[in-house]
């Protein structure tokens, strides 16, 4: 895989152990949730400050829920995932697309069509984290966040392999060059849950800047 934007990332960063399509082992929808209740309880408490009502969201790496505030209404929420019945039984999706990133990492959308964008628990499946990164900013107006979370779990096969050699900090450094190379901005690390009694829990928010 190409490290060309990282090069201070071994040369098999982005390798994993099962090198199947990804599609063949997301076709069985999973509905279940990837990380506890406390946790989901902190990252919905992290989307209300974050995303303010009315706007349009990009809802990346999505399943079967969004984590969204149900108190808030949001014009548009858009889900990318790998599962069609995953993606149909999420009620916050105006709309919704199955994708491979790691296959076709560039977004069918305009430039600057979303206010928002997010990407819970997925992160650590990107073989290709400065294309799909810079192509979500592309598709970002000005200012916009990106919010990426990420926490303790993850399928081990489907895990590119510097994913797998990193503790949670290890994590959160890699996220935030995911982000500084990929033209994000203002980038804050926000630890939501400790996981002291439960899934941790850890948000990195990086801003849209202007072409």
């Amino acid at each position: 895989m190409n490290t060309e934007p990282f090069p201070e990332l071994p040369q098999d960063a982005f390798a994993k152990q099962d090198i199947d399509n990804d599609l063949l082992f997301y076709a069985p929808p999973r509905l279940v949730t990837h990380i506890d209740e406390a946790a989901v309880a902190a990252l919905t408490a992290c989307y209300r400050r974050m995303l303010r009502p009315g706007t349009r969201v990009l809802d990346l790496m999505s399943s079967w829920v969004s984590h969204l505030p149900a108190d808030h209404f949001y014009n548009e929420v858009v889900g990318q995932g790998m599962n069609a019945d995953e993606l149909r039984a999420n009620p916050r999706l105006t709309d919704w697309f199955v994708q491979n990133l790691n296959d076709f990492p560039t977004l069918p959308y305009d430039d600057h069509a979303f206010d928002a964008a997010l990407c819970c628990v997925g992160v650590q499946y990107l073989q290709r984290p400065h294309e799909v990164f810079s192509d979500v900013r592309r598709v970002l107006a000005p200012g916009a966040p990106f919010v990426v979370s990420f926490s303790n779990r993850c399928f081990p096969t489907k895990a590119v392999a510097i994913w797998r050699k990193l503790d949670t900090a290890g994590h959160a450094a890699l996220v935030k060059l995911y982000l500084e190379r990929s033209g994000f901005t203002g980038i804050t690390v926000d630890l939501l849950a400790d996981g002291r009694s439960g899934d941790p829990l850890v948000a990195l928010t990086g801003y849209a800047g202007k072409d």
